[in-house]
């Protein structure tokens, strides 16, 4: 006799139907997420660099570091609210979050550290991390479908 609720459906305990929706993390997807998030923090570290070089405000690392710890702080709550491990290249939820985290949320953490925000400043720190942080996304989405459509061709012969 079958003690479940529902006859023919699997007992699946107390995490429920979420459970058998989860996909092991294979090597190959985790080296990807490795690779996204350090690209992402590279783009928001360049940001700082070119930023600080370009107004004379020194290069050193703490200077870079300073200037930068808010927007990658904003970073690592845009990822996690898109729940970027998923699908880590995508640009809509990956991309889009890490620039909404990176320029919105990094901006506020700006704010609260009581460092400026000038209206100009506001709006090419949305512009580039939009750029760098959708941009890398896109390049890599198009190279895929380069390299997918090569493969196709050289089948057909």
């Amino acid at each position: 006799m079958d003690a479940t609720p529902f006859p023919g459906l699997p007992v699946l305990g107390p995490v429920g139907y979420r459970n058998r929706m989860r996909r092991p993390v294979t090597a190959v997807h985790a080296g990807t997420i490795a690779l996204s998030t350090a690209l992402d923090a590279g783009c928001v570290l360049a940001f700082a660099a070119i930023g600080r070089h370009a107004h004379h405000n020194g290069d050193s690392a703490a200077g870079v570091w300073h200037t930068a710890w808010p927007f990658l702080a904003g970073l690592a709550v845009g990822l996690a609210a898109s729940r970027y491990w998923r699908r880590p290249v995508t640009i809509v939820r990956a991309g889009i979050g890490a620039w909404v985290g990176a320029a919105g949320a990094g901006m506020l953490i700006r704010v609260l550290a009581g460092q400026g925000t000038a209206a100009a400043f506001i709006v090419v720190a949305c512009a580039f991390l939009a750029l760098f942080l959708i941009g890398w996304r896109a390049l890599a989405r198009v190279a895929c479908h380069f390299r997918l459509t090569g493969r196709r061709s050289e089948q057909r012969g």
